[in-house]
């Protein structure tokens, strides 16, 4: 304890002691209080004996505290208490302050340390209902209530008065994630002024990862509304979001590879969802909901709804309806139909053998690649007849000058023209294998499969290998290097090298390629291992292409198709796309140029 936390302790005990001894009531004030507390209870209880007409010791045992000290007077003091739920996969503790979860474990895992995932935990998790009674809010989280424990169900109740009370059951199934929650409320609509009630949820989120940097970029609450796609607050930053657009079907307080939801069967009137990091060690974000239920004039009313606790694996997440997978962020469109339909399908067709992920991750790159080699071969022939036309556009260049780019473009156009060649055709291939490559960055660090999986070296490909610890944060880099990142980085740069080689790239072009793979390792030396692998392989497995390729064309042979292209009369050439619009646009020019002679 710091020397300024110990003084203002300090001073704070002995504001309390002070306001005890002056502002506390006289010993002759707690003496007549008690008298009248007295004469009270033995009225009550001699208009019960004229009632009954038992007997005084008989009547005795029917005063209660509820009727003593107000509404809800048994429950305003207590004794904290925990009852245990437990199935083969969570672990819930309950408490009677409150009635509510106070910690929940998911069995089965563990954090990256070792220890048991606690979701939540503690009195920083508040959870109640917030309600007008006779002019004054209260607040459930405040009452202490009455624990009844059968088959691994819990009822928790509150007694307003009489046959007036407010019951929580949580009901939790062998083998399930789920815990069926119903609050039931009953006589409690002639005290209750308004029309709705307010469901409140705070929760701190514990840390479970290695990067709690990491585990924060993917930790957001989520909502959906009735007939609509969920959605989400920021993910960057401290955030309300005010839910008023239709019902709320449901609400998720999310981690990277965790998540707390409630469901409602008939939905949430409106609400508020807000998100505030948290500094403190070992603590990811603090989630607040703030949930309106509409409450009507019968004796007896109850919502229903359900809890679910567990991973974000996205078939048991699916399993539960409502479209909850869709807390596993698969990317943007078209990135996530591709994750969600074609690499994730493949994926768990590859998991059900059995392998090593390390193993799965090599066998889905052979087959991405195999996939996109027609792509592949069409971008290694364009380059190849532009890496030949080389010495006839350096001709060009020669005798045009580089003072006039516009007639240096333009003869290098009817170059293009004259030997059917078009510029981007080793451009367009990559970029359709763009979305692949770009899908594969959301997949794998939203990946539940991979988190604790061990290959090589790697000791857990959901998260970096710090091959290397440095002890201390280096700008750009971080407090650590992986191996893994390093020789995705070192395969890039000799795919960049010989890719020029196969393009003829000159000039500035020739050294961008060189500085994206150093930005890269900056970037990604902190994302999934798992990530960095399969980049590495797709490196590897274009060498091997391309080496491939390479012994199956002849520069000779291209060459000389394409001094053949310009022998032939232009109206025996069929015409591409590409050179319909490059007509097109000499036709323009030239038309520019004679225009701009005139003048």
């Amino acid at each position: 304890m710091d020397r300024n936390t110990f003084t203002g302790l300090f001073l704070i005990m002995i504001v309390l002691a002070g306001s005890f001894y002056f502002f506390g009531p006289s010993q002759t004030e707690i003496t007549k209080e008690k008298e009248r507390i007295a004469a009270d209870s033995l009225k009550k209880v001699n208009a019960a004996t004229k009632t009954t007409a038992p007997s005084i010791a008989a009547a005795t045992p029917a005063v209660d505290s509820a009727t003593l000290s107000g509404p809800f007077g048994g429950s305003i003091t207590g004794t904290p208490q925990t009852t245990v739920l437990e199935n083969e996969n969570l672990k819930l503790t309950l408490t009677n302050k409150g009635g509510k979860i106070l910690s929940v474990q998911v069995k089965g895992v563990k954090t990256y340390n070792g220890n048991p995932v606690i979701l939540f935990d503690g009195d920083q998790n508040k959870f109640g209902l917030k309600m007008n009674i006779n002019g004054k809010t209260l607040n459930t989280d405040d009452l202490y209530f009455t624990p009844t424990v059968a088959d691994n169900k819990v009822s928790m109740r509150a007694t307003y008065q009489g046959d007036k009370y407010i019951e929580y059951t949580y009901d939790l199934k062998p083998k399930s994630n789920n815990v069926a929650f119903n609050i039931s409320l009953n006589g409690l609509n002639q005290v209750i002024q308004t029309d709705s009630i307010s469901l409140n949820w705070s929760a701190t989120l514990l840390e479970q990862e290695k990067s709690a940097k990491k585990e924060k970029e993917h930790s957001a609450p989520f909502y959906k509304y009735t007939n609509a796609s969920p959605d989400h607050l920021s993910v960057a930053k401290d955030q309300t979001e005010e839910l008023k657009k239709g019902k709320v079907e449901w609400f998720s307080f999310k981690q990277q590879f965790f998540s707390a939801v409630l469901i409602s069967k008939d939905g949430f009137e409106s609400g508020r969802l807000a998100i505030t990091d948290s500094t403190k060690p070992g603590e990811i974000k603090r989630y607040d909901a703030d949930m309106k239920m509409h409450f009507g004039q019968s004796a007896s009313q109850s919502y229903a709804m359900d809890f679910y606790f567990g991973t974000n694996k996205f078939d048991r997440l699916k399993a539960q309806g409502h479209e909850i997978e869709k807390l596993v962020d698969m990317g943007y469109w078209p990135l996530k139909y591709i994750n969600r339909f074609i690499v994730l399908p493949v994926f768990k067709f590859l998991e059900g053998f059995g392998w090593n992920y390390g193993l799965i991750i090599l066998i889905l790159t052979i087959l991405l690649k195999l996939a996109m080699s027609p792509l592949t071969y069409k971008s290694y022939i364009s380059m190849a007849k532009m890496r030949i036309l080389k010495p006839e556009m350096d001709e060009i260049k020669a005798k045009v000058g580089e003072d006039n780019p516009t007639l240096l473009q333009q003869e290098y156009l009817k170059l293009y023209k004259q030997v059917g060649v078009n510029p981007l055709g080793g451009c367009l291939p990559m970029l359709l294998q763009l979305p692949f490559v770009m899908a594969f960055f959301f997949f794998f660090p939203n990946l539940f499969e991979l988190r604790g999986e061990s290959f090589l070296w790697m000791k857990d490909l959901s998260t970096y290998d710090d091959f290397i610890k440095f002890g201390v944060t280096i700008p750009f880099i971080g407090d650590h290097l992986s191996l893994m990142c390093v020789l995705m980085t070192i395969s890039t740069l000799i795919y960049t090298y010989f890719n020029n080689q196969i393009s003829g790239a000159t000039g500035q072009m020739k050294y961008i390629g060189y500085i994206m793979p150093i930005i890269f390792l900056g970037v990604l030396n902190s994302y999934p291992s798992g990530l960095n692998y399969y980049y590495f392989l797709a490196n590897m497995l274009t060498f091997a292409q391309q080496f491939l390729i390479k012994s199956m064309v002849d520069d000779e042979k291209i060459h000389r198709t394409l001094q053949e292209n310009k022998t032939k009369p232009a109206e025996t050439k069929k015409k591409s796309k590409f050179q319909s619009r490059l007509d097109d646009y000499m036709r323009s020019q030239q038309q520019a140029a004679t225009q701009a002679k005139k003048k």
